[in-house]
């Protein structure tokens, strides 16, 4: 069987030296062309008189964005396989939009994978040049998917948890992209432990196997600043990520919020 994951190997490599970078770091965009910049849009459907629950939709989100690069049209043989591994080895820009009835409806005949958790539906798409996409998802709302927040419990035993950072005011579709930026990273890590060889390499690789078979379920919740703050890697990214399965998804700042910002925490259970 061949690595479900090796489509990631450019993420892993370039994670550590990614949080490396100093906390004020601004995304240096002066050598790329706005209308060539490669996004994978990740639609929420969000119908205007049954909203979802918003952390179900974040969970759907993070899950679909793993799903179209684990999706077996997305290995070397597959014909997703040249889309996927272009994006992934630039940078892993998302654009979340909304979609509702018709419009919802027109977004299932792009290719991607559609997740759904405790009944909300999330979309993600093969990534795509800004030039390129359609007008079915370029018509589509970026703004107005804020969700009010929920309080789904404890997350559930033996699954990743997505934390997000309970300091910073994300809409919906930000958090979404966030989310499926944390979920990439964790199994891009979990690829590259694979990658290295011996005891820890066999147990990646069941683990890994194992996500996969379970769809990716992974829990999106909100810690208290207590709670995030002991969560927050201090050593470096290898450290953390060997001792306490803990990986941090750092904000390039394009959109809301401050470049360098620590968004998501994500952490694999031990």
């Amino acid at each position: 069987m061949s690595d479900p994951a090796a489509v990631l190997h450019p993420l892993t490599e370039r994670y550590a030296s990614w949080l490396a970078l100093p906390d004020h770091l601004t995304a240096d965009t002066s050598d790329e062309d706005p209308e060539d910049v490669v996004l994978m849009p990740v639609v929420l459907r969000i119908e205007r008189g049954t909203p979802p629950a918003r952390t179900a939709l974040l969970e759907a989100a993070a899950v679909s964005a793993l799903s179209v690069c684990l999706d077996e049209r997305s290995a070397p043989e597959g014909p997703w396989h040249a889309a996927v591994s272009e994006w992934v080895a630039g940078r892993i820009r998302k654009v979340t939009r909304r979609a509702r009835g018709s419009h919802w409806r027109a977004v299932e005949d792009f290719a991607g994978v559609t997740v759904s958790v405790g009944g909300a539906e999330a979309r993600a798409l093969l990534p795509t040049r800004l030039s390129e996409m359609p007008r079915e998802l370029t018509r589509l709302q970026i703004s107005g998917s804020e969700l009010p927040h929920d309080d789904p419990g404890e997350p559930p035993a033996g699954v990743p948890v997505l934390w997000l950072n309970p300091e910073v005011d994300m809409s919906a579709g930000k958090a979404a992209a966030q989310v499926g930026h944390a979920t990439m990273i964790l199994a891009a890590l979990l690829h590259g432990d694979v990658c290295t060889g011996g005891q820890r390499s066999a147990r990646a690789d069941r683990e890994l196997r194992g996500w996969v078979d379970d769809g990716f379920r992974c829990a999106v919740r909100t810690p208290s600043p207590e709670q995030w703050r002991e969560l927050l890697p201090t050593e470096d990214p290898a450290t953390a990520w060997h001792r306490r399965g803990v990986a941090a998804v750092r904000d390039a700042g394009f959109t809301e919020i401050d470049p360098g910002t620590v968004t998501v925490l994500a952490q694999w259970p031990r």
